[in-house]
């Protein structure tokens, strides 16, 4: 028995407007996580080298947690663990402003921002420690020799495994559909059973997918090539 193909009743009203949907939900929660996560992992490298062994093995201790759990379990707990330690009138807010994306946004940001943290680290050992005793020396604060002198060469080092964790994070956001974030991959699912179009629903989440994913990659490449450092 021939199987045909038929994409047209997922690619027209209101099944297309839910895919766009999906997309922008996608796309939010993806934004959010990535947000926090740099933020926190660049703090989270900074401290880690200020030479305080009790913040080194505090923040050695986080990215350890972050990065030997499951990004599944960090959403569970986040979703499912955290609202039952929130004063009840909390609680109603988040349910009532999209909890499912909220929480999803925080789990996967905290979670990235442990590998970001390396990842920003390796850059930072990368400088040649000449460089910090310079800025010292100049009379610059240590915040201000981070933020104008070794950040910025550390960042530029830290780039290609910046650019692998943002599409490991964006990948992940699929992850958000286990507590009914509305999410691309929970739209193509639930598509699927309205429709009975398994494959057509499933190959166009997964083209989905791998277009923003090379498309994050390109973009990293050439953010790698413009800002890489003279002479190298």
């Amino acid at each position: 028995m021939a199987i045909t193909l038929n994409f047209s009743p997922i690619l027209t009203e209101p099944y297309l407007g839910h895919l766009l949907a999906g997309m922008r939900y996608t796309a939010i929660l993806t934004a959010a996580s990535w947000i926090m996560a740099v933020v926190l992992g660049v703090v989270l490298a900074t401290i880690r080298v200020t030479g305080n062994p009790i913040a080194e093995r505090g923040v050695a201790g986080w990215v350890a947690y972050q990065q030997n759990v499951p990004m599944l379990a960090h959403l569970f707990l986040w979703y499912f663990g955290i609202p039952t330690l929130l004063p009840d009138a909390m609680q109603r807010w988040v349910n009532a402003n999209n909890g499912e994306m909220i929480f999803a946004s925080i789990a996967i940001g905290l979670c990235m921002s442990a590998y970001f943290c390396e990842d920003v680290r390796s850059g930072l050992r990368a400088i040649h420690p000449g460089q910090q005793e310079a800025s010292r020396s100049l009379g610059l604060s240590f915040l201000k020799t981070m933020r104008y002198v070794i950040l910025p060469q550390a960042m530029r080092t830290a780039l290609p495994p910046f650019i692998n964790h943002t599409v490991i994070l964006f990948k992940n956001t699929s992850l958000a559909m286990a507590l009914g974030a509305a999410e691309m991959t929970y739209v193509v699912r639930e598509m699927e059973n309205q429709t009975f179009r398994t494959f057509e629903s499933y190959f166009i989440g997964t083209v989905f997918y791998l277009m923003v994913s090379l498309a994050l990659m390109g973009l990293g490449a050439m953010a790698a090539r413009k800002l890489q450092t003279p002479g190298r």
